[in-house]
């Protein structure tokens, strides 16, 4: 309910910022400003989830999207909205995010068997993407019948049920170690204790590798979905409705497929098949389409690999590192795979705008690609985005380090 909620509310704040200013770059800033300082913060975010109670965190890190949500509904009623108070609001609810994936990652390790966590980060999937599924059309349907501030009171609702639900919930938090070697009484020994632990052992290190080259193409790609549908479609919201649906069904049947498989046997072909497949079958796809039914079956494509590949790579950390680590560790490994993720944001729109629309809407060499119309622009850098993301996929299996990464590390109870 919360995760259906917060994506109503991304779906609808889409849908009015791009009305009102018709730019790729204002969309593709908001994907910034809610997105850096969950880079920032998960090093410090991960030694307080290593110290402090998981369900705590938890608790606090849906309070304070809450809050940042509230005071959208506050300044939309007072109609005294601009699109900076989006960016600034974005900050703050990422600010708490920050918590969120170190402190639900490692409860869920003491939650679950070690043999069942496939299927378990397979049916968090489910819950991630079926919320993806019903909030466009549920967004759409308050949209055009309430208005929007209806859907950020929804989400405030969706926050106190999440509250309430953890509360509810036994989470247990790991014993103390007894290796003192990972315990040190200087606050920035603890913030770099993730970089040394993973630096020092290069299988892991090349896995963040591969997810910090892969996250530029795909965040480029995310944030160009919006502006491709609506500027080719008159700024119909119940085309990107569908879009994104799609979207969001092939990320809940990828999902299902991995609570029930389990996953390959050999987890690193689950991480590089799943990019290859994403890329190809995915983005390039979404590049190739001028309609709403391609857009739709690269769009299920695209997102139908992700719960493959994040389940696949969640497994093998879950297995290696220690619980008393992973709030330390988890943190960074999030910084040093996500990082590029703002950067791919912040460009992708001016690119967009700037030089790809400008040159390939007149393009007729590129026409029977992608046309040469308003979005074909977007449309060639989706191609090549798709082409370097596979490229990626298919380099991790060329290194001994990440090839064999499950056969050269140890599991944390071995």
């Amino acid at each position: 309910m919360s995760l259906t909620g917060t994506a109503m509310t991304r779906f609808a704040l889409t849908i009015w910022a791009y009305s009102e200013t018709n730019s790729a770059t204002v969309l593709a800033l908001m994907s910034f400003f809610s997105f850096v300082p969950i880079i920032v913060f998960s090093p410090i975010a991960g030694v307080l989830v290593d110290k402090w109670s998981r369900k705590f965190v938890m608790m606090l890190s849906d309070i304070g999207a809450g809050i940042s949500t509230l005071i959208l509904v506050i300044l939309f009623l007072l109609n005294m909205i601009e699109i900076w108070h989006l960016y600034v609001l974005g900050a703050f609810a990422a600010s708490f995010e920050a918590f969120q994936f170190p402190a639900f990652s490692s409860a869920i390790t003491m939650m679950v068997k070690k043999e069942q966590l496939s299927q378990a980060s397979g049916l968090l999937s489910v819950a991630q993407t079926s919320s993806t599924i019903v909030a466009p059309i549920l967004a759409t349907i308050v949209l055009s019948t309430f208005g929007l501030v209806h859907i950020l009171i929804i989400d405030v609702i969706s926050v106190i049920v999440a509250v309430i639900a953890i509360a509810l919930v036994y989470i247990p938090n790991p014993e103390p170690s007894k290796d003192n070697s990972t315990k040190t009484n200087v606050f920035f020994d603890e913030v770099t204790f993730g970089f040394k632990y993973i630096l020092n052992r290069p299988s892991l290190l090349g896995l963040q590798i591969l997810f910090f080259a892969f996250n530029i193409f795909m965040g480029a790609t995310m944030v160009l979905v919006a502006p491709l549908v609506l500027s080719s479609t008159d700024n119909n919201q119940n085309a990107l409705a569908i879009v994104q649906s799609a979207l969001g069904a092939g990320g809940f049947v990828g999902s299902l497929t991995m609570s029930t498989w389990a996953g390959p046997r050999k987890r690193v072909y689950g991480v590089f098949l799943s990019m290859i497949g994403t890329s190809l079958f995915g983005i390039m796809i979404l590049g190739l389409g001028n309609t709403i039914l391609l857009w739709t079956i690269g769009g299920f494509f695209m997102m139908f690999f992700i719960p493959i590949m994040n389940a696949s790579n969640q497994v093998i950390w879950q297995s290696k590192v220690s619980p008393h680590l992973q709030g330390r560790v988890f943190s960074v490994r999030r910084l040093i795979a996500q990082i590029t993720l703002p950067l791919a944001m912040i460009i992708a729109g001016p690119l967009v705008e700037f030089v790809f629309e400008p040159i390939f809407q007149n393009v007729t060499a590129m026409s029977p690609l992608v046309g040469a119309q308003t979005g074909s622009g977007i449309s060639v850098l989706l191609l090549l985005l798709g082409l370097f993301g596979a490229l990626t996929g298919l380099s991790g299996f060329l290194f001994n380090t990440t090839h064999n990464a499950e056969a050269l590390l140890p599991n944390y109870d071995e």
